[in-house]
């Protein structure tokens, strides 16, 4: 069965177009039909009918394409019909995919014949995951895995594309998933293509590093939020009795407790309000914006924080008509807070004709707006809120120019929020898992410069600082594919070293074998024997001739530098002298580690070079003591001291030339032994390793 590809774009930089003009372009190629699966929600796979349907309808309406939902699909369609190609659409949920199963297995037989493109929207969650069984010990698949697998396995001529923004789970699976007595079909990709960004995308790039430029308005972006505000904001129940006498639903606006908050949305009041002033003056039409407030999934924090969100609506609203004296001293500190990313939007984007709001305009706007209860509160936590809550395009619809949304896990996922100027996040677990926070990160994508000068982000230091991290892990990742450093099918992930922050959820890796990669790592083959003489003897002579030639001097006390690409042709030619009871070494891991780690240092004159070691005559028992492999052919003192010495910005690869003698337990054949060592800067990453 085909390794999968994979689509690799970023958070809301349009992924759902790129596989839409991927489905055209196989219809355009002979496949006859496209089945998508997306995330197991309602909204989500309403969103993407209504793409679909808008988008391929002209096909639609001159009757050479269907597009079907799997929940309502046709039990009577003529061969008329099934001639024409199709589109059909399922969530991943078991009734969904036992629908497409029944269809294509089943209630219409002949679309097994048809070439069939295979679509797993959000490729990373839900179709992956495995899980240990308590009576027998064996692995097995989740239950929306597996039927998936029997999707692609009753499809005989289909192709499978996997399309996210997280993958980190997809490259850390092993390329064989055969065992316990079943066969996993491939979900590791065989080849990732880089979706490009357009042009109005504001991503991690703008949060996290142009945020840094003095110059921008990004400088203005983030602003901290106090852990214990955040906590305040959770369930209400977790509040006891003396936290309920402290703190009362009536006081919400004047708590010190809830600072932040209230100023977090009288900023997005303010800054909307003065964006429809700029586009009133411009004579353009006025747009609505949003707000999102996320810091858990429990549904009864969405109830208490829309308790105290609408108190502070109602407060704002009442406020403005009885003391007009505390609403312009309001205004104006959200005023005087924005308008120094807004003066500087002007400057760094060049926007001279863009007008700049007064103070005086902008009190007004406000007014106006509290008075006709522009400002609407919205809780989004269940798939119906949303299904309700979808425009036509399948974004959340803005029903008032300032709409305040809260909500969870409904939203972390696929639904796009317009125009959303403001994001107050609070989610803080003990360990976070990177795919799930960037999934997380709704403020990015489509956003027009203008707009940016209002824009703000709010959460606790540490979450700032560990989505830093997880940008800077998810850029190394794309910039590696983009030099292809990934090329030979062996995938890097940053790993983060405190161990607060892991790539993706454990039952999603359970069948690999993850390698970490730190500094002065050593990487060597262990547990193996050397084949017979005359098997491999004349590879040892090819060996020591390649070996030789590096140093003419014939001198090998000093360690000296070699090309990559001869390092990696020394690692091919030792795995063909050495034998294993089970494939217990992985050359072409050991060799991608070395390419990695040679190509992405930071010392520019010694990219593409390795540091070599070479010792001869060297004896070693195949077994320790204890009667375990041995494992250890350099000395650490000695050998492993140079190493970590040298080896500061690129690799070092060791060879020891060891006799092989028969009382040692070898075949009384000289072997060489490769031994790599990780520099002292390296990144800590993680591979799955085949082995």
């Amino acid at each position: 069965m085909k390794k999968p590809g994979i689509l690799l774009g970023k958070i809301q930089s349009g992924k759902t177009r790129a596989f839409l003009g991927v489905i055209a372009l196989a219809f355009d190629n002979g496949y006859d039909i496209a089945i998508v699966l997306t995330k197991g929600t309602k909204p989500l796979t309403e969103q993407t009918l209504k793409r679909l349907r808008n988008d391929f309808k002209d096909f639609v309406s001159e009757k050479l394409l269907q597009v079907h939902d799997i929940m309502s699909f046709p039990n009577n369609l003529t061969k008329y019909e099934l001639d024409q190609k199709m589109v059909i659409v399922g969530k991943k949920q078991i009734d969904n995919l036992r629908n497409v199963l029944d269809a294509i297995a089943t209630k219409y037989p002949e679309l097994r014949g048809k070439k069939i493109l295979i679509v797993d929207d959000e490729a990373d969650f839900a179709g992956l995951s495995f899980r240990k069984n308590k009576e027998t010990g064996n692995m097995e698949q989740g239950t929306l895995a597996n039927k998936i697998d029997e999707i692609r396995t009753n499809a005989s001529k289909s192709d499978f594309l996997q399309v996210t923004a997280t993958p980190y789970s997809l490259y850390l699976q092993p390329d064989n998933l055969d065992g316990d007595n079943m066969v996993f079909l491939p979900k590791k990709p065989a080849f990732t293509e880089i979706l490009p960004e357009y042009e109005n995308y504001r991503g991690g790039d703008y949060y996290f590093l142009e945020s840094e430029n003095e110059e921008s308005p990004a400088f203005f972006l983030y602003e901290e939020l106090p852990d214990e505000e955040v906590e305040l904001l959770k369930a209400k129940k977790k509040l006891g009795r003396a936290d309920r006498r402290s703190f009362k639903i009536e006081d919400v606006f004047n708590a010190k407790e809830f600072k932040m908050l209230r100023r977090a949305i009288m900023n997005f009041i303010v800054g909307g309000c003065a964006r429809r002033v700029q586009q009133e003056k411009l004579g353009i039409k006025k747009e609505d914006y949003a707000f999102l407030l996320h810091t858990d999934i429990v549904r009864i924090t969405h109830s208490w924080q829309e308790e105290i969100v609408t108190r502070l609506s109602s407060e704002l609203i009442e406020i403005s008509q009885k003391n007009e004296n505390l609403l312009i001293e309001m205004v104006q500190e959200s005023y005087n807070d924005l308008i120094r990313s807004i003066n500087l939007a002007h400057s760094f984007y060049a926007m001279s004709d863009l007008p700049t709001p007064t103070l005086d305009e902008i009190i007004s706007a406000v007014k106006d707006a509290l008075a006709r209860e522009m400002l609407l509160v919205q809780k989004v936590n269940s798939d119906e809120d949303v299904k309700f809550l979808l425009d036509d395009s399948g974004q959340l619809r803005l029903r008032t120019p300032l709409n305040i949304f809260i909500g969870g896990q409904i939203l972390d996922r696929g639904i796009t929020i317009k125009n959303m100027i403001g994001f107050y996040y609070g989610r803080n677990p003990k360990k976070f898992q990177q795919d799930t926070v960037l999934q997380h990160s709704r403020m990015y994508g489509a956003r027009t410069k203008e707009d940016l000068g209002v824009t703000r982000f709010y959460t606790t230091r540490n979450i700032y600082e560990i989505m830093r991290r997880i940008h800077e892990f998810d850029s190394a990742l794309r910039v590696a594919f983009l030099k292809g450093e990934h090329d030979n099918g062996v995938y890097f992930i940053r790993k983060d070293e405190s161990n607060k922050l892991v790539p993706c959820s454990p039952n999603k890796i359970m069948r690999s074998n993850i390698i970490t990669l730190r500094p002065y790592k050593r990487l060597l083959p262990v547990g193996f024997q050397t084949d017979y003489k005359t098997n491999i003897k004349k590879g040892i002579e090819d060996i020591d001739t390649k070996i030789d030639s590096l140093r003419q001097d014939g001198d090998f006390k000093n360690s000296f530098l070699i090309d990559l690409g001869v390092a990696i042709d020394i690692i091919d030619l030792i795995s063909k002298t050495l034998l294993f009871d089970d494939k217990n070494w992985d050359p072409k891991s050991h060799k991608a580690c070395l390419e990695h780690l040679s190509k992405n240092t930071k010392n520019a004159s010694q990219a593409g070079k390795v540091w070599c070691l070479v010792r001869k005559d060297r004896n070693i028992s195949r077994f320790k003591q204890d009667g375990s492999f041995s494992d250890g052919p350099y000395g650490t003192k000695t050998e492993g001291a140079i190493a970590e010495e040298v080896a500061i910005d690129i690799p070092m690869l060791m060879l020891f030339r060891q006799n092989g003698y028969k009382t040692d337990g070898w075949k009384d054949q000289p072997f060489w032994w490769p031994v790599i060592t990780a520099p002292k800067n390296t990144h800590t990453s993680i591979f799955a390793d085949e082995k």
